[in-house]
Formats: C-alpha cells, structure tokens, sequence
C-alpha cells in the first residue's frame, strides 16, 4: 500500500512519532534562537565570545550537551547569558523560550504528507502521541504546525530523554494501549529504534535518505523510506497472518 487512501481500521494499534526529522524540519530553529538571543544580550549590555562564526560553533557545541541530557534548556541559556557577562543572565531564559516558540511558524517545514497521515492514522482508528527529546511548549508548537492535536511529550517534562526506558513508558501512558500493540516510528536507529525496542514497542526506522543501517545496533522491526509506506508496515505484522 502507497497511499493512505483505502487504509485498513486501525484500531487497537497505537503509533508513536518522533519528531525532528521524522514528521519535520527545524531547519537549526534552537540555533537560530540563540542568535537571536545574542542579538539581545548585546544590546543590554552584554559582550561577544568572538566572531559570528565563533558563536554559531559554541551554540551548536552547547546545544549539543543540551540534547544528550547534560543539562536543561533553561540552564544552557543561563550559561549562555552568563558567559557574555549580561545583567541579570536568568531573565534571558524567557526571553529564548519565547524566541524559539515564535520561530515556529516561519522555520519548521513538515515532510512531505506527514499531516495528511497523522490525519488518516487517527480517523482509522489508531492512538497516535508524539514523544520527542526537547521541551515544551516549543515540541507542542512544532506538533500543531503539523496540525496534531493529540498527545505530545517532551522528555524535559517526562525526566528522561529517549533512549531511556522512562521515555517510553510515558509514551505507553499516552497511548493507553498494551505495548504489544504500539509501535514508535523515528529516523536515529540508537536513539529511536534501540530504545523503542528495548522497552517492548516494535520499531519502525525511518531511512527517508537512504543511509546505511549502523553496525550493532537492534535491527527495526520494519524499515520505511516515506511516512507514505507507514500503514502497510504496521498492518502487515500487526493483523492475524502478518
């Protein structure tokens, strides 16, 4: 099955999504957030770290740290407007949050059809959240720029990032479903695939671009190259004979 037209009910089953570079493209939203943010910091006062091209190293080396849990969001941006000697640096943590909400609209671009299948997923019958690495409100605003409206957890509000177990189980909360019956679709095979595994989900990978499977990591349960391939996935192992 190509298309999501004809699709098969779907209830009982219950999807999980990951977000970036699953359902869509940021396009560096935090970075450019951050740069935005320096702009402020400079004009209250604030001093540059070095060149332009300096600075984008350092967010991306930071944001980096950020994302692999070494600490919060909230605390890279206090580091940030503490390391350029602003005045009152916390008051800054607002100010990025806002920044990067507002982006929104004018960066993120969803894949191609991703908001026509989370549509069809769940007028068939299916459970469909999103569980993401990042924070909120910002992964709720990329989430409705798909037009989902459903669940969407983000693991600073969870207390554990993917591939943590911790993540998962939210996910299966959400879905209200046995994890027997849940799959979680994402494109990083260590992060996305090994973790949904691990905590019992079967696993799609999504490989939009072609790229070879990494050594030693847990195969999927099935690999897709489009969201369009989606359905027939899930339906071949999930109904009697699949």
């Amino acid at each position: 099955m190509s298309s999501v037209l004809g699709m098969p009910r779907l209830n009982g089953v219950g999807i999980g999504f990951d977000l970036d570079h699953t359902l869509l493209i940021d396009n560096h939203l935090e970075r450019l957030a951050f740069l935005r943010l320096l702009e402020l910091v400079v004009d209250h006062g604030g001093r540059l770290r070095g060149t332009y091209e300096q600075e984008v190293r350092h967010i991306d080396a930071m944001l980096t740290a950020q994302r692999s849990a070494a600490y919060t969001i909230e605390d890279a941006v206090l580091r940030f407007a503490r390391e350029r000697e602003v005045d009152a640096p916390e008051a800054f943590i607002e100010h990025f949050k806002t920044i990067a909400v507002q982006l929104v609209d004018a960066v993120v671009v969803p894949l191609p059809r991703a908001k026509q299948v989370l549509r069809e997923l769940r007028r068939h019958g299916a459970s469909v959240a999103i569980l993401s690495n990042g924070w909120n409100p910002l992964q709720e605003r990329k989430a409705r720029r798909l037009g989902f409206d459903g669940p969407v957890l983000a693991s600073a509000e969870i207390g554990a990032q993917k591939p943590d177990p911790r993540a998962f189980a939210a996910l299966l909360k959400a879905l209200d479903l046995p994890v027997s019956r849940c799959w979680y679709v994402g494109d990083d095979p260590r992060i996305d695939v090994a973790g949904a595994l691990a905590a019992g989900l079967r696993a799609i990978w999504l490989d939009a671009e072609g790229h070879p499977y990494p050594e030693g990591a847990p195969p999927p349960t099935r690999t897709i190259r489009s969201l369009d391939d989606l359905v027939e996935a899930v339906t071949r192992v999930s109904t009697p004979g699949g």
